[in-house]
């Protein structure tokens, strides 16, 4: 599985200005801290990611301090609401947990004669929960096909009871499914690599909000979902997952996002309305470089979240100029 995100410069910064893993996760100390400007007001709206919707207010409390009299509005239903409204204009921002389709780009670019700008903010690994009392150590990715997809296009078996993982005694139980609704990007993006394009199972118990399969799992013994790995609470467990064709197994932590070789590892994105050639409105370019400072990535760690490093911050910013 493609690992796009990846640069030889990122593999040497993580050697050295982050060691990250079991251990807390640190900020890039290379990062620049946020500097506030005059002339700055104004309300700004943001429609989209439930994922990052903790996040955006998190930055948006911190953005207050600095700009007091600035308004921002966060309203998060799912990564399908952004491009509308970003093409509408009633939003400004449009946070995604997934690239934008093909076609989303296409309508945006009718309107506008351009294609939206989409701004990398943080990273992230979609993790496979259990309740803390579930004893299953590990799962392949076909395992996790064959638990939640009932096309299992990644080749593996039909998987509908936790003995037929192992679990005997008390586990030798049905397995009951959690996810997201179809307007989440977390729903889309599990799809694609988890369940390599197919089909959901009709079982699957759809939840409106990353927090809610969370506490679905948390509440139902034998249950197991994904979301975010920022939302992972006392009540649930990652579980280490191998990748399609693999026996070794990753867990989902800040190093084996870096590396690539967490499976389900993924970038969050604002995306925004910016013109080529053109500045981008200087509410929007203030936010934005709030987040990729120091202080804004200070907050990705505070989610539960990861962290970008200056190499990929300095590739972003370049989207603004």
């Amino acid at each position: 599985m493609k690992r796009w995100w990846l640069a030889t410069a990122l593999v040497a910064v993580v050697a050295g200005a982050t060691r990250l893993g079991a251990a807390a996760i640190m900020v890039d100390s290379n990062l620049g801290m946020y500097q506030r400007v005059g002339g700055i007001s104004g309300n700004l709206n943001s429609i989209g990611s439930d994922t990052l919707n903790n996040l955006m207010a998190f930055w948006v409390e911190g953005f207050a301090k600095h700009y007091p009299n600035v308004k921002i509005q966060v309203e998060g239903k799912g990564s399908t609401t952004a491009p509308p409204a970003l093409i509408s204009g009633t939003s400004q921002l449009g946070p995604m947990s997934r690239p934008m389709k093909a076609s989303e780009i296409d309508a945006f670019e009718k309107k506008y004669g351009y294609k939206p700008t989409a701004i990398g903010v943080a990273l992230d690994a979609l993790g496979v929960y259990v309740n803390k009392d579930n004893p299953i150590q590990s799962l392949s990715i076909e395992q996790v096909d064959g638990i939640f997809s009932s096309t299992r296009a990644c080749g593996g078996q039909n998987i509908a009871r936790w003995d037929q993982l192992g679990l005997a005694g008390e586990w030798a139980q049905p397995v009951s499914l959690y996810g997201r609704n179809s307007a989440s990007g977390t729903y889309g993006y599990f799809k694609e690599h988890a369940l390599c394009k197919g089909d959901y199972k009709g079982t699957v118990k759809e939840q409106p909000g990353s927090a809610t399969v969370i506490e679905g799992v948390t509440n139902d013994r034998y249950a197991i979902g994904y979301s975010g790995m920022g939302y992972l609470t006392a009540g649930v467990r990652l579980v280490p997952i191998a990748p399609q064709g693999s026996t070794k197994t990753y867990e989902a932590t800040a190093d084996n996002v870096y590396a690539g070789t967490y499976p389900l590892s993924r970038y969050l994105y604002i995306y925004v309305n910016k013109a080529p050639g053109q500045p981008l409105d200087p509410l929007v370019k203030q936010f934005i470089l709030y987040v990729l400072s120091q202080e804004g990535q200070e907050v990705v760690v505070k989610d539960g979240f990861v962290p970008l490093v200056k190499d990929i911050v300095d590739v972003e910013l370049k989207k603004l100029e």
